[in-house]
């Protein structure tokens, strides 16, 4: 099966790490809503879940696929330790900032809500929150990782990532007002 993955990885590397990110992100939900909100299998939101699938294989996976593969690739510097470093810190300010803002985005618009509002209750918190994980995580990731298996580890991690953007998306900001609107998530990282 690992053999099959990563032929598929080096044949189809877009369709591939999008099918893999559209799962890890409806587990991401998944364990939000069962494990996190303590849903259980007979009121869980299957469109949320299928919301968050839908960005993560429609967005994310192939945003990610082409970020490492064609843009940070691009960031070649005098030494091993500054790529790293430069690397990380695009990945943190432009990728990590931007998917966020279209994650929270998106997901307001899918789930008929307003996005200005969405991205006011939860948009800074999230990215403080991304910024505890991201940059160690991705250290490792440009340290060690074959490029072919970056968005995979993104993904395995993402798991835990996307349970939190998922239970941000469908609860934050509704508590101030006393009123519990069920809004599906989106993992973004």
């Amino acid at each position: 099966m690992l053999r099959w993955y990563q032929l598929q990885l080096r044949t189809r590397p877009l369709l591939t790490q999008s099918i893999t990110t559209a799962f890890l992100f409806a587990t991401g939900d998944v364990l939000a809503q069962q494990f996190v909100e303590g849903r259980s299998p007979e009121t869980h939101h299957f469109p949320r879940t299928a919301r968050m699938a839908a960005y993560g294989g429609l967005v994310f996976g192939p945003a990610a696929t082409l970020w490492y593969s064609k843009c940070l690739t691009r960031i070649n510097l005098s030494s091993t330790p500054l790529t790293i470093a430069a690397r990380v810190t695009a990945d943190q300010t432009v990728f990590a900032t931007t998917n966020l803002f279209v994650f929270l985005s998106s997901m307001s618009v899918l789930e008929g809500t307003d996005p200005k509002e969405k991205l006011r209750r939860n948009y800074v918190e999230a990215l403080k929150k991304n910024w505890m994980v991201w940059p160690a995580v991705q250290v490792g990731n440009f340290a060690f990782v074959p490029l072919e298996h970056r968005v995979l580890v993104v993904n395995v991690v993402s798991i835990g990532w996307n349970c939190y953007l998922s239970y941000i998306n469908s609860q934050g900001g509704n508590k101030e007002k006393g009123v519990s609107i069920e809004k599906p998530v989106v993992q973004v990282r």
